[in-house]
C-alpha cells in the first residue's frame, strides 16, 4: 500500500479533520475510536503509520503502544501520539513506551501533515 494510516482518536472533530487532511494528501485512513480493540485493528490493517490519542476509552494510548512494541513486525511501526497532556512527564512516558513522535493538542493541520510525512520518510517508505 505504502500510504495507509490507522487513526485511533475518540474526538469526532479531530478524527474528521485528520482524515480529510490525510486523504487529500493521498493517504488511506482507517479511523477508530476505541482503545480496547486498537491493537487488533492495527494488526489487521497492517498500516504504514499509526496516529494514536493518549487518552482513549477502553485502553490508553500508552498501553496500546507497549503492546504493539511487543508484537512481531510492529516494533518499528511509526506511531504519532496526539494528546492534550503535554507535560514533560507525559512525553517521557510516551518515549519510554515506544512512541515515535509526540504532538500536543491543539495542533495545526500543517504540523500533523509534516509529522506524518516525516515519519513515513524516516521509516523508508516515502
Amino acid at each position: 500500500m505504502g500510504r495507509h494510516v490507522v487513526l485511533i482518536e475518540d474526538e469526532p472533530n479531530i478524527t474528521e479533520a485528520i482524515r480529510f487532511l490525510l486523504e487529500r494528501d493521498g493517504w488511506s485512513v482507517d479511523a477508530h475510536t476505541d482503545g480496547a480493540t486498537a491493537v487488533e485493528v492495527i494488526r489487521g490493517a497492517d498500516p504504514d503509520l499509526v496516529i494514536l490519542d493518549l487518552m482513549l476509552p477502553g485502553k490508553s494510548g500508552l498501553e496500546i503502544v507497549r503492546e504493539l512494541r511487543m508484537e512481531d513486525g510492529m516494533g518499528a511501526l511509526p506511531v504519532l501520539m496526539l494528546t492534550a497532556r503535554g507535560q514533560m512527564r507525559d512525553r517521557e512516558m510516551a518515549e519510554k513506551a515506544g512512541v515515535t513522535r509526540f504532538m500536543t493538542k491543539p495542533f495545526s493541520n500543517a504540523e500533523v501533515l509534516t509529522a506524518v510525512r516525516d515519519l513515513h520518510a524516516q521509516a523508508g517508505q516515502g
